[in-house]
């Protein structure tokens, strides 16, 4: 599997699937959350309220992930993940290694070769974005070794400041 980072908009990646760093009520919020209900236009939150209608009406779990269409994004899948948030004491690290492992379970149920993960957790959730680097990484990494014969063929990090990027590349630089 290839793994990159880059500097840049999640909302604009020509990839396969875009993963939100969701909240819990998946109908937007602020944020690479609100970034991408904005790009993706009124179809996302349709989307959204219909899977807390049908699967999760009390929103999605910490950890866990959901596919919806993509609206008016260029990917075509939105996989919206609900990172651990650090302010109400939700430090487990295995917390934030689920987001990313289920996200890519998630890619692969609805055949995504091309997945686009945002740094879940490192902004308003309080997370150190180097932890959450180096959480990521070694996540999808595990979980590609584990799975030699996965469709997602491509993850890219793509992240939206330069000291971010710069853990993300750390990170990746780091054999794992």
């Amino acid at each position: 599997m290839q793994l990159t980072c880059h500097l840049g908009d999640l909302t604009v990646q020509a990839v396969d699937a875009i993963v939100n760093a969701a909240n819990s009520s998946l109908l937007g919020g602020g944020g690479v959350d609100g970034a991408i209900h904005a790009a993706a236009g009124p179809q996302l939150l349709q989307e959204c309220r219909a899977v807390r209608a049908d699967r999760f009406p009390d929103g999605l779990p910490v950890g866990e992930a959901v596919a919806t269409g993509a609206g008016h994004l260029p990917a075509r899948w939105v996989i919206h993940t609900v990172g651990p948030n650090r302010h109400r004491g939700q430090t487990e690290p295995g917390l934030l290694a689920s987001c990313f492992r289920r996200s890519l379970e998630v890619a692969e149920e609805v055949g995504a070769e091309t997945v686009a993960f945002p740094a879940v957790s490192a902004g308003i959730y309080g997370w150190d974005p180097a932890t959450v680097a180096d959480v990521a990484v070694a996540t999808v990494r595990e979980w590609a070794k584990d799975r030699p014969e996965a469709a997602v063929k491509e993850v890219r990090f793509v992240l939206f400041s330069p000291p971010i990027l710069r853990d993300f590349e750390r990170a990746l630089a780091t054999e794992g």
